[in-house]
């Protein structure tokens, strides 16, 4: 679900979010050509005239060359309008509440235009999509995106500091969680890096809840996209590291009013052992709650 592009309670991992239409499994993050270029030609000793000159007569850009390689997508996606498009589109861009991660980069990750999303939607060969419908799935993707990045910073804000502090924060269970998070320091605000769209590949965790489906009712269908998202870990007196969250988009069963409702599963892949420890802390943290008898104690004190 997630697109950018970068110009100048239930379970802890699965956060209900309403919105009507649910969007087709997207491409991912688009980095404005402008910005690449510019760092770029900071880097190369040679500019891209000069290379071009050098080229052999024979020389064919592959397919790849010509993709970004934070997202896989081109470095020029176009805001004109399509051959086949009937429908006026916005070109307006709205700016995302998350932080860009590049070094000497400042701002926020910017979120593609209706008719760039479009233009998008049939490079992927999704060429049946509805064009009255792309202004609500730009709408939905942005609002999905904005809770996948605000639970990818509840969990820094538990365990940036360590996992002592985090476990001193899991304890206390997920019941009222929401109404316990805070903003994070600035200092110590998570940075989105790059993320990939990875919908054909299911993760562990999802393929697990699909075995069980086999012996269990009501199992839930298989996430309909996934994206790895890494960010930069800023804690106090601790160098910025990288990190990689997994996400998996479901969708549920409409409410009663008819609206689609989307379940994101957010959490930090299992690439070290330090990851491995968080995710268990916050599951046994909020069992341990529960089953402690926390909560009645709680209630009974207020």
């Amino acid at each position: 679900m997630g697109w950018f592009w970068a110009d100048s309670q239930q379970c802890p991992e699965h956060r209900p979010a309403r919105r009507a239409h649910a969007p087709q499994p997207s491409p991912t993050i688009e980095v404005s050509y402008e910005t690449l270029t510019s760092r770029t030609e900071k880097s190369c000793p040679y500019s891209g005239s000069d290379a071009a000159s050098k080229r052999p007569a024979s020389f064919t850009e592959s397919p790849a060359a010509r993709l970004n390689p934070l997202n896989h997508m081109p470095f020029d996606l176009s805001q004109s309008r399509a051959e086949s498009q009937t429908v006026y589109l916005p070109v307006d861009r709205s700016v995302s509440s998350i932080p860009k991660g590049h070094e000497g980069e400042g701002g926020n990750w910017v979120y593609p235009s209706p008719q760039q999303m479009y233009n998008a939607l049939l490079r992927k060969g999704y060429t049946d999509t509805p064009q009255d419908a792309i202004e609500e799935m730009v709408a939905v993707h942005n609002f999905l995106n904005e809770g996948a990045w605000a639970e990818i910073v509840d969990w820094e804000r538990r365990f940036n500091k360590g996992l002592s502090q985090g476990w001193r924060e899991s304890q206390r269970g997920e019941v009222d969680a929401q109404s316990r998070r805070q903003n994070v320091d600035d200092g110590c605000q998570p940075r989105l890096l790059r993320f990939e769209g990875r919908p054909k590949d299911l993760t562990p965790k999802a393929m697990a809840v699909q075995l069980l489906g086999l012996v269990l009712p009501n199992a839930s269908d298989p996430p309909f996209d996934r994206h790895d998202w890494y960010i930069q870990r800023r804690g106090p007196e601790r160098a910025p590291q990288e990190i990689r969250y997994v996400i998996d988009y479901y969708s549920g069963s409409p409410d009663p009013d008819g609206e689609d409702i989307f379940y994101l599963d957010v959490r930090p892949a299992v690439d070290s052992p330090r990851a491995a420890a968080e995710r268990l802390l916050r599951w046994s943290g909020d069992i341990w709650y529960r089953a402690s008898g926390a909560a009645a104690r709680e209630n009974k004190v207020s």
